[in-house]
């Protein structure tokens, strides 16, 4: 089966780009909005990206406006959110869907490795994190309402 860094994605400005250089580190990746009422996880997720990163971690955005209509900016609009609000330094890649017959193949991948409640495959709101190995395989879930911060213990056994 193929590492979650075989994937290609794209940037902010829309060019597809390898999660390959990413391969040989931990990763959480997290679908994002900016008009969220878990926006303010921005900055526990940079704390955690600052925190780790020298160690091989690294935070991994990808906005979403499928929940709410809550990231309804472009990728420049949601850049200028994340640095000037939260002072962010991971990466920010393109809007995309996580749900329905557009979803990212990426999150169709982390969604059927790591289901959510009851075995549900759907991601049900924005914040949702999954948090891959080094080996690029999913290691977890975790749903909105946990805070980074929760999940630094299982960071560092990974790390």
């Amino acid at each position: 089966m193929t590492a979650i860094t075989d994937f290609t994605v794209k940037n902010a400005d829309g060019t597809a780009t390898s999660l390959e250089p990413h391969r040989g580190k931990v990763l959480l990746i997290v679908n994002t909005a900016s008009k969220c009422g878990f926006t303010p996880q921005y900055d526990g997720l940079e704390a955690l990206h600052r925190d780790y990163a020298e160690r091989g971690f690294e935070v991994l955005a990808f906005p979403c406006n499928q929940f709410g209509g809550q990231e309804p900016g472009d990728a420049a609009e949601i850049a200028n959110f994340c640095t000037l609000t939260y002072d962010v330094t991971f990466p920010v890649f393109a809007k995309i869907d996580v749900n329905g017959s557009d979803a990212d193949p990426l999150f169709e991948r982390l969604k059927s490795d790591a289901p959510g409640v009851l075995g549900s495959k759907a991601i049900k709101w924005n914040f949702t994190k999954f948090l891959v190995g080094r080996d690029g395989a999913v290691v977890d879930r975790y749903a909105p309402t946990t805070k980074p911060e929760d999940i630094r213990k299982d960071i560092e056994k990974l790390l």
